[in-house]
């Protein structure tokens, strides 16, 4: 690899690695805050700790690609994590959407169909991603790939269970999961969207393209349902707008409310 000195020289280099490392954070961030909320509401009692015990995994690895951008002088990781506006997010739009009707401290009315699809779909991606961030031309991120990435085998086979045991039973289960699979591929070309830089993270050999992400993710995908003989078609998009570009919904602003609570008290404080 070439010294990251030099790769760092170039402002085009520079702004792509930062551009996709708010990516990963921020998506990471989220999808670990809506996964926490379904502490002790899980199907069962092993399963809420499996859930908890990824969702922490998850939140580590936002740490990790936030303190990364804390070396690069974009500023504390903390303030990065908790002291940004919802316009100034990268995270796909998927990640953030609540995870159904109430709160998680009163009255929560979740959709575990939803929740299964999404982890499963989002933890796809980002397996995909992370086997290509291990060939990073940017070492620090292709160290910390390789990390995140034996966690993430245990993640993925976590929800790969969960999503072709309900998608596999007739009647309500399968009907659900498949709804719930519908309403995330309405939004998952967001997950696998790499922003305004994503030419320039190719070309520079930060992470594969997003046509080669995008190909990788639906023929994994397709196969995932032949095999287990589950009827679905499967056609990704970005229905609700760009998280890439900070645009989001009223749920993320509620999520950052809810989040920086006591960093808006205390901005010293650790999280």
């Amino acid at each position: 690899m070439t010294d990251t000195t030099d790769l760092l020289s170039n402002p085009s280099y520079k702004k792509a690695l930062i551009d996709l490392l708010y990516q990963l954070a921020d998506d990471d961030f989220m999808v670990a805050y809506r996964g926490s909320e379904w502490l002790g509401l899980a199907p069962h009692i092993e399963e809420d700790v499996a859930f908890s015990s990824i969702s922490q995994d998850t939140m580590g690895h936002a740490t990790m690609f936030y303190e990364l951008l804390e070396q690069l002088g974009e500023g504390k990781a903390n303030d990065l994590a908790h002291g940004r506006t919802a316009a100034e997010r990268k995270n796909a739009i998927l990640v953030e959407e609540v995870n159904g009707p109430g709160h998680y401290l009163k009255e929560p009315h979740y959709d575990w169909a939803f929740a299964v699809a999404r982890h499963y779909c989002y933890t796809l991606a980002k397996k995909l991603k992370m086997a290509s961030l291990q060939q990073s031309s940017y070492e620090p991120l292709a160290h910390i790939a390789v990390k995140v990435n034996m966690e993430l085998h245990y993640h993925l086979m976590h929800w790969q269970t969960w999503f072709t045991q309900l998608t596999s039973i007739p009647g309500e289960p399968q009907e659900r999961m498949l709804a719930a699979f519908q309403l995330v591929c309405d939004e998952m070309q967001g997950v696998l969207h790499l922003g305004t830089y994503g030419k320039e993270l190719a070309e520079n050999g930060i992470i594969i393209s997003e046509d080669e992400l995008s190909e990788a993710w639906l023929a994994d995908m397709k196969l995932l349902l032949q095999n287990h003989r589950i009827p679905n078609k499967v056609a990704i998009k970005m229905k609700s707008g760009n998280g890439r570009i900070g645009e989001h919904t009223e749920d993320l602003v509620s999520a950052l409310n809810t989040l920086s609570e006591v960093y808006q008290q205390d901005p010293t404080a650790a999280w």
